[in-house]
């Protein structure tokens, strides 16, 4: 039986529904804001996973008929997902994840689609709303209603679920996800903005949470039919072997963890957990897992003790202290900029390439109406050496595409314009070794690549990892954390930033909330470990190079008259290609005529700059050409002063004195120094060789009698045959309609 809440939020109607589709799901629900539409259908294994984890997949897919598209390609389907898709994932798989019951290991799907698109209001937020109702109205443990909401800032006031068009005029732009009392996931970027700006948007964003979940409520206490929960036992364990596991573990390991060298500690861990199982097997001979799964609870309480109770790390820092730092840049003479940034035992090799125009990514989207490019990248690569690990390789992992958007947002705001700074940048982390905040060293890699490259930023950019435990009302906050402190520790809180301010957040964590109060102290120790970073990194660059590489191609931009852009380009691109093949430079042009020409080399560029503005170059009254007299008649000759462009000589300004006949000055071909000293409101060029030739001695000066100049009077000379006078006065030669469609 269907069942529909239909509300106001944000403005926009927000309508909850399910008993309509996906009804042998185990649970489902269709979401409409505006007129996006998510559908969310969610399953469960009834049988126990084998597996060490939670076994919990998240697929969020766009549909391109949601936009009224087909897909682009040969293949006419959905294929692998796009970026966008993957982030979004995360995000739902991040929020949820915490909020199932702690031992509870049946495999869980989680399927969300994107129906209908907009192209006003993103779907992620809805996907998640969508996919919190589903579960509670499912047989599926899961704790409570969860739910999400965008929060911008335009004009420093605070709008909920913003839209696209909205979104181009804010300066913070945070995906919060929370229950009723605390927030589990925080995701977004900034304009350089201050900590405080951030628990304001925080707190916007929980009130926005609550009257969602109200929403929620309503609609789950309409459900006559709501299945009972599941029964699930946790897998319980002996308590005897329980105390001989905690008596021959808990010293031994906390000796082992407290080892400074990553692989010293994890080599002396396995070894007291290898050590202390195979004495127990000869007692409990069956219980070879159970005893792996009670040394991790012992490793898990003595990290987390020892923090509590003395602040003191396994690596021996404070929990304030940040791991030391080593920068190396330009290591890789070819590229246009590169860094080596290492903090501790995490090292990320970070390589800055500059391109032209033609180098942006091309982008499809159900969220726009056309296709969109992109100029800014940053691509994050995790192999299995950089944790010393044999697995296989993939593709591209959900988690690099992840961190590579985290680090590329960080970067983002402080990049120069597009329009001031006219290249297309990629940049590449390659991270090396890994022991814990390898997406923050790929910040930190990434500002200082950028800088060597010589691109204008406004400000360098630092990223830390933040960590926390928390046993009841005692915690810890902990500054840029190790690999062992993010798996045994309760939280994961990335802040990046300039000394200005914050532009990139992510937060995730491993309890059911956080308190707003936890969060403040967080994002200001964040700062004190942000600002640190950066003063290491001043040490090794503390502002772009003068100038760019020399490999890296030079960049000009020319402004030209949009009716010049046919004579630029040429039938079929003809003229445009001969230019590049001639110069080796690369052109583009678009509607306004703005071309930009990029080479490797100034020579190049020049010549090509050159060539186009003799192309496309407007003749000036009272400027002096050297042109090609391409006819003459009785009354003169037309002269081409530039390519396509052709003014009258008339014969009374060949010379100063009288000229019974053209052909006597000058003839077909002849090469010509001229002065243009008209234009007349029909485009049509006057053009003179007697201006630029001294006047003889004793010859008076004409009188001005309103005519052509010269002693032809007040009388016009008369048409050329054919009626192409509209070929001349600077206008192109032949036609541009089926030109600039075929424009490459």
């Amino acid at each position: 039986m269907m069942q529909r809440v239909e509300k106001t939020f944000a403005g926009r109607k927000l309508v909850i529904e399910t008993g309509r589709m996906a009804k042998q799901a185990s649970g489902s629900a269709l979401v409409q804001f505006g007129d996006t539409m998510v559908l969310a259908a969610v399953t469960v294994s009834d049988n126990q996973s084998p597996l060490p984890f939670f076994p919990l997949l998240v697929e969020y897919r766009e549909k391109t008929y949601a936009a009224g598209k087909i897909p682009g390609g040969f293949i006419k389907r959905e294929g692998r997902p796009s970026d966008n898709e993957i982030l979004s994932a995360r995000i739902i798989d991040r929020s949820i994840r915490p909020l199932f019951p702690e031992g509870f290991k049946n495999e869980v799907q989680v399927f969300i689609y994107v129906i209908s698109a907009d192209q006003e209001n993103d779907a992620d937020i809805l996907g998640l709303i969508a996919a919190s109702f589903a579960l509670n109205a499912s047989k599926i443990p899961f704790s409570a209603p969860i739910a999400g909401v965008r929060v911008g800032r335009i004009q420093d006031k605070w709008v909920l679920n913003p839209t696209f068009q909205q979104l181009e005029y804010s300066d913070m732009e945070l995906v919060v996800a929370g229950s009723q009392d605390s927030i589990v996931m925080v995701e977004g970027g900034a304009l350089e903005v201050q900590e405080e700006d951030v628990v304001e948007a925080l707190t916007i964003g929980q009130k926005g949470i609550r009257e969602l979940i109200a929403i929620q409520n309503e609609l789950l206490e309409k459900m006559d039919n709501r299945p009972a929960k599941m029964s699930w036992t946790k897998a319980e364990i002996p308590e005897d072997l329980q105390v001989k596991v905690k008596a021959l573990a808990e010293g031994k390991i906390t000796e082992a963890l407290n080892q400074k060298d990553k692989h010293g500690r994890i080599e002396a861990v396995e070894r007291v957990k290898r050590e202390v199982a195979e004495g127990l097997l000869a007692d409990f001979p069956d219980a070879d897992k159970d005893i792996h799964t009670l040394l991790g609870d012992v490793e898990y309480n003595q990290l987390r003790a020892q923090v509590l109770s003395s602040g003191h790390r396994v690596d021996g820092r404070k929990p304030n202290e940040v791991r030391a730092i080593t920068i190396d840049t330009t290591v890789l003479p070819r590229a246009h900029g590169s860094a080596l940034f290492t903090r501790g035992q995490t090292q990320a090799l970070v390589a800055a390439t500059l391109g032209t125009a033609n180098d942006v990514q091309r982008l499809d989207s159900i969220d726009e109406a056309q296709e969109t490019t992109k100029s800014f990248m940053l691509h994050y690569n995790f192999p299995p050496f950089s944790t010393g690990e044999v697995r296989p390789m993939r593709g591209t992992s959900r988690r690099e595409i992840g961190h590579g958007n985290l680090a590329e947002r960080a970067l983002q705001g402080v990049l120069p314009a597009f329009e001031e700074f006219p290249y297309t940048i990629r940049i590449v982390s390659d991270v090396l070794e890994s022991n814990g905040s390898s997406s923050m060293a790929s910040v930190c890699g990434g500002s200082l690549a950028l800088f060597d490259a010589g691109v204008p930023m406004r400000g360098a950019v630092a990223g830390v990892a933040m960590g926390l435990i928390k046993e009841g009302k005692k915690y810890a906050i902990l500054t840029d954390i190790l690999g062992t402190e993010d798996h045994l520790g309760d939280m994961d809180f990335k802040v990046a930033g300039t000394r200005a301010g914050i532009t990139s957040i992510q937060m995730d964590i491993k309890v059911e909330g956080l308190d707003l109060s936890i969060m403040k102290e967080a994002l200001a120790q964040a700062k004190d470990g942000r600002l640190h970073i950066l003063g290491e990194m001043d040490k090794a660059l503390a502002q772009p190079r003068g100038d760019l590489s020399p490999f890296a191609p030079r960049i000009v931009t020319l402004q030209i008259s949009p009716e010049k852009i046919g004579d630029l380009i040429g039938p079929k691109g003809k003229t445009i290609r001969g230019i590049q093949d001639e110069t080796g430079a690369e052109l583009t042009v678009d509607d306004s005529g703005l071309v930009t020409i990029a080479a490797v080399g100034g020579d190049s560029m020049e010549r090509a700059r050159q060539m186009v503005q003799a192309l496309t170059a407007e003749p000036v009254v009272g400027e002096t050409y050297e042109g090609t007299v391409k006819t003459t008649t009785p009354f003169g000759a037309f002269v081409e002063i530039m390519p396509g462009t052709e003014g009258l000589v008339h014969i009374s300004e060949m010379r100063h004195e009288r000229t019974e006949k053209t052909e006597d000055v000058v003839k077909k071909g002849d090469r010509v120094k001229v002065k243009l000293i008209d234009r007349d409101e029909r485009g049509r060029l006057r053009l003179s060789m007697k201006a630029l030739l001294p006047r003889p001695e004793g010859m008076p000066e004409p009188e001005n009698n309103g005519g052509t100049g010269g002693e032809g009077g007040g009388e016009r000379p008369p048409r050329r045959e054919g009626g192409d006078r509209g070929e001349r006065g600077g206008r192109p030669r032949g036609g541009r309609g089926g030109e600039r469609s075929r424009r490459e």
